[in-house]
């Protein structure tokens, strides 16, 4: 990207699940510095996470800064699932729980990258990530319906039948009727339109696959900013090395113009706070809420067994991290101005509503009360006598003493 220096990479496994439950296998590469952005990178069509093309784009895009994840779509590669029974519509849903994961394991991605049908697919989620704030395509098809000539010749079994096996590349896949009938479906065109995104797209002028005539219809239908790069003698899959570092050094030049701008330029709209202060305003999905402080962003939400769309933790679940937090903040400061050999806290934390018969402490006799169960765990070559008095300390801790005590909670009307 614009200024950043090129850096060593970072390679980790990760897995999460798709929204019928089915773990999904990723890989995120990083740079082994704080990442500029962070990227979703979507394969091509019966393809995975591993193919050349994805593996060396990935890899240059982290050197270059930005973190990219990329995963096996549902039945392909190392990710659980059948194959036959997903179509266009499952991998757009697989990408956008992709960014999901993204969002609250690390940051959701402003960058999202598709390879062929890949490309379709993140054409058509885009307007569910409402971080990514740019889309690149490479080799993509304007309509997902343009893979079925992989498959004419099996039309017509496929048809009556319900399903055919066909062979693509070396590989057998069975192929359903409803996986016709879905791409078949698909208003991609209006979804270009309504991208409201930055759009980079990559085509070969020699691409006997996906015919260049795809990328013309994409470009017409998007409305700006939009660019394109000819991948002069590259062929569909990127097969020579040269070619997809090419598109990587691209999208890094290019991408430094629309993320990193739009990312500074929403850090500058945030609202002005002192120190201490705190403001919660209503996101755009459902219940998802955006929190601000003095210095930092966060995001809280509702799972979607209450209607929410889990883009964060809910209330509570920030409720029990403000406790654990200090908590273990409390013990750490306390063995530190003893010396104590405590290598490490950590805190698990839970919150129920149980009736207040059963608490034998409990002043409140009738009806339901709060419970919150703290599990501490203090690790190190400690004492019993310490560890019995690091475990008083913890109770100490200012947010369990506020927790406690009398609460005034004074409203306003701003």
């Amino acid at each position: 990207m614009n200024s950043l220096t090129l850096t060593e990479v970072a390679r980790e496994k990760l897995t999460f699940k798709n929204r019928e439950g089915v773990t999904l296998a990723a890989l995120l590469e990083r740079p082994s510095t704080k990442p500029a952005a962070y990227a979703l990178f979507a394969h091509c069509f019966t393809c995975s996470k591993d193919i050349a093309a994805a593996s060396r784009i990935s890899r240059a895009l982290a050197t270059h800064g930005i973190a990219v994840m990329r995963f096996d779509f549902t039945g392909l590669g190392n990710s659980e699932g059948d194959f036959a029974n997903t179509n266009f519509s499952s991998n757009v849903s697989d990408l956008i729980c992709a960014a999901d994961h993204l969002r609250n394991t690390y940051e959701a991605p402003s960058l999202l990258v598709g390879h062929s049908l890949g490309g379709a697919a993140v054409l058509a989620a885009a307007g569910e990530i409402k971080e990514a704030k740019a889309v690149v395509t490479i080799g993509a098809p304007a309509d997902p319906a343009h893979v079925s000539h992989l498959f004419e010749s099996s039309r017509t079994e496929i048809e009556s039948k319900g399903s055919a096996v066909i062979n693509l590349a070396g590989r057998q896949f069975e192929i359903k009727k409803q996986f016709l009938e879905d791409i078949a479906a698909q208003p991609l065109q209006d979804r270009i339109k309504k991208l409201r995104k930055a759009l980079l797209i990559f085509h070969s002028p020699v691409d006997d696959i996906v015919g260049i005539e795809n990328a013309s219809a994409i470009f017409q239908a998007a409305l700006h900013p939009k660019s394109f790069i000819s991948l002069d003698k590259a062929d569909h899959l990127l097969s020579q090395k040269v070619d997809s570092e090419y598109v990587a050094a691209s999208i890094s030049a290019w991408a430094g113009r629309y993320v990193l701008a739009a990312e500074t330029e929403q850090t500058d709209q945030r609202p002005k706070l002192a120190d201490g202060e705190v403001l919660v305003r209503e996101g755009d999905r459902a219940f998802a809420q955006d929190i601000f402080t003095d210095r930092h962003h966060l995001r809280a939400d509702e799972p979607a067994s209450y209607g929410g769309t889990d883009s964060g933790p809910s209330p509570y679940e920030y409720l029990l991290a403000g406790l654990g937090a200090c908590t273990a903040m409390t013990v750490r400061m306390y063995a530190k101005h003893k010396s104590l050999a405590l290598n490490r806290v950590s805190v698990k934390l839970r919150h129920d509503k149980v009736h207040a018969v059963d608490c034998a402490e409990c002043e409140t006799r009738e009806g339901r009360i709060d419970l919150i169960e703290r599990e501490i765990k203090l690790e190190g070559n400690l004492t019993d006598d310490q560890r019995k008095r690091l475990m008083e300390i913890a109770d100490r801790c200012p947010v369990h003493r506020t927790l406690h005590s009398e609460i005034d909670i004074q409203s306003r009307m701003a």
